[in-house]
């Protein structure tokens, strides 16, 4: 028996394609031996995020790139450097920060292509593998350190960076922590969790501390991945991608599912990024083609730091 309606269904469109002067089909990184492809991935895109002049960033894990995408479909490699670039977000500033697998959390400076450390350690200890980032509106970035966390080692980890440089651990018992991001209200974190299948939420209580009550928002069905990157529309309808599977899972407030998103590529949708002239338009790294994909929503996307 069905505990919900079926959610409503939305296709997706192409909107971009990396071209294949960027793509590398010879080359076979670490990152690509060591997350168990069985091929050569030419591109693996992931962290799309979009600037004030409506260019759209993305990176390219195995290579080390952060890649620019003009509104009519132009790339262009904005950086390239010894890393493994995953989730990237722009601060109000305009400059970029980027969650590295390899580094810790990196930064960019769009007008130089410089690349510099932001905080790559605790105290004298290197982060195990920074996966995703979300920055809250008064400047805290709070990120995921993922490394090799799964049922049977859950030590993944979520911590909160204040601007003034305080790093506080939020919680050390992840089960592959992944894409994140704030309620409206922002006094609650939703992490997915990849190997668990599960969207947890994280109160924050306004002292501070301790994190009591931490809790699961939602189940996935499972299947060969699970929740990557996540988003939030201004009715604070979360909205989750399934990689593996194909689609992107779009739960209301109390959890009730509203709508899927259904790839029109590959199974890899691995994050997004609301954009177009009303904000309405959500824009899909599948990152098995390298193609970015659209969808028309119902609903306005949240406006992010980088817009405030």
């Amino acid at each position: 028996m069905s505990l919900f309606p079926p959610p409503q269904e939305i296709e997706t469109e192409v909107a971009f394609e990396l071209p294949i002067a960027l793509r590398k089909p010879e080359t076979y990184s670490d990152w690509g031996h060591n997350n168990q492809f069985g091929h050569k991935p030419d591109s693996f895109l992931e962290g799309p995020s979009f600037d004030r002049d409506g260019n759209l960033w993305v990176v390219n894990i195995p290579f080390g790139q952060v890649l620019r995408v003009t509104a009519d479909g132009a790339w262009d490699v904005a950086a390239e450097y010894n890393g493994n670039p995953n989730g990237l977000k722009i601060r109000n500033d305009g400059q970029i920060f980027i969650a590295d697998y390899k580094n810790g959390i990196m930064q960019l400076d769009p007008a130089t292509g410089a690349i510099s450390e932001h905080r790559t350690r605790i105290r004298t200890e290197p982060f195990r593998g920074c996966n995703d980032l979300h920055f809250a509106s008064n400047g805290d970035l709070y990120f995921t350190d993922q490394g090799q966390s799964d049922m049977q080692r859950p030590d993944g980890r979520v911590f909160r960076l204040t601007p003034s440089g305080e790093l506080e651990c939020l919680i050390d018992c992840g089960v592959s922590p992944n894409g994140l991001v704030l309620n409206r209200t922002e006094n609650l974190l939703f992490v997915g969790m990849t190997r668990a299948c599960q969207v947890w939420h994280i109160p924050l209580p306004p002292d501070g501390g301790p994190y009591y009550k931490i809790g699961v928002f939602q189940n996935l069905s499972g299947g060969p991945g699970g929740p990557d990157g996540m988003c939030l529309d201004d009715e604070g309808n979360l909205y989750v991608t399934h990689v593996g599977l194909g689609v992107i899972w779009v739960f209301g407030p109390t959890g009730v599912p509203r709508y899927r998103i259904n790839s029109c590529r590959g199974a890899k949708m691995t994050n997004m990024a609301f954009g177009g002239d009303e904000n309405r338009t959500l824009y899909i790294t599948e990152s098995d083609s390298g193609s970015i994909l659209k969808a028309e929503m119902p609903h306005v996307g949240r406006t992010m730091f980088s817009h405030l």
